[in-house]
């Protein structure tokens, strides 16, 4: 379980982009100025997030929500049964895993103890729309972690955002929409959604 919140938490600090960055910024500089920023003001409210748990997803969704391509993560996971849903049932499937990612990465923050990590050497992108990004997690009496991380640029913004992460060769986004996909095809999309809405609460 240590080992599943050091991956997220090091997806939170590196998958991300915002739009106060210029648009030609990489992928690679993105997740390391951002990074920063984010667990600068994780230090500086540590105090109060201990009195007020509550407080981590006001800043997971501040911080990082408008960085991370939830509604592309959102659409792959539904696969084969986006064609079939309603442009409403989307929107909500779409809500639904944006709240459960809110909840997930503020309970990966919350078990945040100062990890090194170490980010892969800026890289050329030019051309390409979808990055691997390569990260080490160095952690203290335990085996380093190997993480490569999905950015996405968006066609009209230019900016880059996480979709997934592939630890040790796993992706996270796969495993999710294995699991989901067999529960939508039993249950139904809307029933899906609401459980995870449930669960983000």
């Amino acid at each position: 379980m240590k080992r599943f919140f050091s991956v997220l938490i090091v997806f939170v600090i590196s998958s991300i982009s915002i739009s106060t960055l210029a648009n030609e910024v990489s992928p690679y500089k993105v997740i390391n100025t951002v990074g920063n920023n984010l667990f600068t003001r994780i230090a500086q409210n540590q105090q109060e997030i201990e009195k007020f748990p509550g407080l981590m997803r006001n800043i997971v969704d501040e911080e990082l929500m408008p960085s991370i391509d939830y509604k592309y993560a959102a659409y792959r996971i539904l696969g084969k049964h986006l064609r079939k849903t309603t442009k409403e049932q989307r929107a909500k499937f779409v809500t639904s895993i944006r709240s459960y990612l809110v909840r997930t990465y503020a309970n990966a923050l919350s078990q945040y103890k100062n990890q090194q990590v170490i980010f892969e050497p800026e890289r050329d992108t030019k051309g390409k729309k979808i990055v691997s990004v390569n990260t080490k997690i160095i952690g203290t009496n335990r085996p380093d972690i190997n993480i490569a991380f999905k950015m996405r640029q968006n066609k009209k913004t230019k900016q880059w955002k996480a979709y997934d992460m592939v630890v040790e060769g796993i992706s996270l986004l796969s495993s999710k929409q294995a699991e989901l996909s067999q529960r939508i095809a039993k249950q139904g999309v809307e029933r899906v959604s609401l459980e995870l809405a449930s669960i983000a609460k």
